[in-house]
């Protein structure tokens, strides 16, 4: 199961680090066009923690190995994903995705879109199977999805994340924890 982690204002640096250890060909994927470090660390500078939502997967080290900007404009989002070469294939994007739309349809926004380059068959895999409506416009293309107002059994299932997402740190600081603990010895030899 994929658990998926709000990121904030203090991840700043995580967000940097996983996105800059993205190749240059999935930089390119990811932005649309070839990405510098400083233009990365420019873009994370920018993300407006408070209006716009990040998402993020870490791994068993609790490094951030996947991450979802929602960029909110009134009734629309846009969002950008990204998954490291090594965590692909597991169902990141495809959890991302639904989480990232869970957390707008449940905010009153109306429309989800993603814009990225024709190539990126991972990006138009994961709007096909959310069901995205896909315009092509020569070498990019643009995804819309419609989303339905919150219900309660949405707001639930928000909740419900967000519950298994505390779970996870809870359990993840217990076993670091146990980890950083000098242990004693099994049998304590009496003096006789």
């Amino acid at each position: 199961m994929n658990v998926i982690y709000p990121l904030a204002e203090n991840d700043r640096d995580e967000i940097i680090e996983h996105l800059l250890s993205l190749s240059a060909g999935d930089r390119r994927l990811r932005f649309g066009t070839p990405t510098s470090d400083s233009a990365v660390a420019h873009y994370v500078e920018g993300i407006a923690f408070g209006h716009d939502a990040v998402f993020g997967v870490r791994d068993q080290d609790d490094t951030v190995v996947g991450m979802t900007h929602v960029a909110q404009a009134a009734e629309l989002a846009e969002l950008g994903l990204s998954v490291t070469e090594a965590q692909r294939g597991r169902g990141l994007a495809q959890a991302m995705f639904r989480r990232a739309a869970l957390h707008a349809r449940n905010r009153g926004i109306r429309e989800l879109y993603m814009h990225c380059l024709a190539e990126n068959a991972v990006m138009m895999h994961v709007a096909r199977k959310a069901g995205m409506r896909i315009v092509i416009d020569g070498p990019e293309r643009d995804a819309w999805l419609a989303l339905p107002s919150a219900t309660p059994l949405s707001i639930g299932e928000e909740l419900q994340a967000s519950q298994l997402m505390l779970f996870d740190f809870t359990l993840r600081a217990v076993v670091r924890n146990l980890r950083e603990t000098p242990r004693l010895p099994s049998r304590t030899p009496f003096a006789a």
